[in-house]
């Protein structure tokens, strides 16, 4: 399968509005964000200033995409970025097109000087941790919190 990654676009908004609602509602079975939330951030991403998003596409067809945020590391004292999705539909799991779109994302970060990328799953998603270990990356000593 010939897949292209490239950074989203505003001719992607619907399609990747769709994807966006599969890993939010169905995948991590979170509450349905209003479409205009979803819309105002995938805009934000198009800006490219506070983060960046690409998308894996096959013949018309978004078939994943991965989240990059612009952050900063104290400890560092450098700037980073934070993988914040990676998500790829069910029928093309198991392709190399997470590979693909996470390696875009490593690409960037180093490309664009970034002291590292970081990214975090849910610790029932043994499906990505497994495929995490296998492009290189290692769990962290941080535990992380949200309120």
């Amino acid at each position: 399968m010939s897949v292209i990654i490239r950074t989203s676009d505003t001719k992607d908004l619907n399609q990747l509005t769709d994807l966006m609602y599969q890993y939010i509602v169905d995948f991590y079975e979170r509450p349905k964000p209003p479409i205009e939330k979803v819309h105002h951030l995938i805009e934000t991403l198009l800006e490219k200033k506070k983060g960046i998003q690409y998308v894996a596409e096959h013949e018309g067809e978004l078939l994943g995409f991965a989240t990059l945020y612009f952050s900063f590391s104290t400890t560092k004292a450098d700037k980073i970025t934070v993988m914040n999705d990676l998500f790829v539909i069910e029928k093309a799991r198991g392709t190399d097109v997470a590979q693909q779109l996470f390696t875009s994302c490593e690409k960037f970060t180093k490309e664009n000087g970034y002291a590292h990328m970081s990214w975090v799953t849910a610790p029932e998603n043994k499906r990505a941790q497994r495929f995490y270990e296998k492009m290189g990356g290692s769990l962290g000593n941080w535990l992380n919190y949200s309120i």
